[in-house]
């Protein structure tokens, strides 16, 4: 019997949510996903040793704002871990503009540009890097206008039904969908634990995988953030999943049999509407799980981004002295 992780490669892409570089030598994903946390992570490694001490060289070169030069610093070091992401998957790997500019549009277009032209610099063409964006209304907009200019798109931080709509509306490339969130919020508010099929992050991706198809959308539907390999295994058939390399290992050890639970054949009637900004903002102000969970990914991820940054002060104050 071969395992459920290669039941699943058969009716579903496999993403590796990590930066972990010997998981995904080992496991080989199609692509990969990072966010401020995964970076920050695979910086504490030795592997990226010599690609800080090369990043804090080169921002002892540029001068300027101590705080516009550790940003730049930090940037470059995010490139450096997706540069060796993309050396071990064959498809794409996401990289995520800054969640402190989630609510600016003009800001994530110039940062999205900007992290496109320095994987360019590396010699990575933007045909295997996804611009991470929040899905607010404003990274939506962003991503809509990055779509024209053949920058394709990972709208993240996704909980809801809303926010997924606006993204087909704006012709967005990719959708990251949170499972394990979505459960984690219905938990600690109900006090009740879930089956996989009652699992409400679960039904969520479903429900958002079922509209895109009966509806023809081609935006492909990600689901991301699991809690646990049942969760996985509910939503087997869907575009892409991205998944944890300790979930990948459980999948890749079990040798049962693997249902598909989704195919773009299989279609409940849904039909296809569009939401602006003002049905969007109301639509999200009456979901107080994904309004919440929105906003706690933001800071989060803020939180992080601030650590790499003040990590890269220290480094630049070090090399200065």
């Amino acid at each position: 019997m071969t395992s459920k992780l290669d039941q699943l490669r058969d009716m579903t892409t496999v993403v590796a949510d990590t930066g972990d570089m010997e998981a995904v030598a080992r496991l080989k994903p199609v692509d990969c996903t990072t966010n401020p946390s995964i970076v920050l992570k695979a910086l504490g490694t030795p592997m990226f040793a010599d690609a800080i001490k090369e990043a804090v060289a080169w921002g002892k070169k540029q001068g300027g704002n101590p705080e516009a030069l550790s940003s730049a610093v930090a940037d470059r070091l995010a490139i450096s871990v997706g540069a060796a992401l993309v050396k071990l998957v064959p498809g794409r790997v996401s990289t995520e503009v800054d969640a402190d500019l989630s609510f600016d549009t003009e800001a994530s277009l110039a940062k999205a540009r900007a992290i496109i032209a320095a994987y360019k610099d590396r010699g990575i063409d933007q045909d295997r890097i996804l611009i991470k964006l929040a899905s607010t209304w404003e990274g939506i907009r962003a991503a809509e206008v990055l779509q024209k200019e053949g920058i394709d798109c990972n709208l993240t931080l996704l909980f809801s039904k809303a926010q997924a709509i606006a993204c087909a509306d704006a012709k967005v490339f990719l959708i990251s969908p949170f499972v394990g969130r979505i459960l984690d919020w219905y938990k600690k508010s109900t006090g009740k634990d879930y089956t996989a099929e009652e699992d409400p992050g679960v039904i969520s991706v479903r429900e958002i995988y079922n509209y895109y198809k009966v509806n023809d959308i081609k935006t492909i539907v990600m689901g991301a953030s699991f809690r646990s390999a049942g969760e996985i295994e509910a939503l087997a058939g869907c575009d892409r999943l991205t998944i944890s390399p300790n979930l990948l290992d459980e999948l890749a050890k079990d040798e049962g049999e693997l249902e598909r639970e989704l195919s773009p054949e299989i279609r409940k009637p849904d039909p296809k509407v569009s939401v602006d900004e003002k049905t969007f903002r109301w639509m999200m102000n009456e979901d107080a799980m994904a309004t919440e969970k929105l906003a706690e990914g933001i800071r989060a991820f803020a939180k992080d981004l601030g650590t790499l940054r003040t990590m890269v002060q220290k480094q630049l104050q070090l090399a200065a002295a």
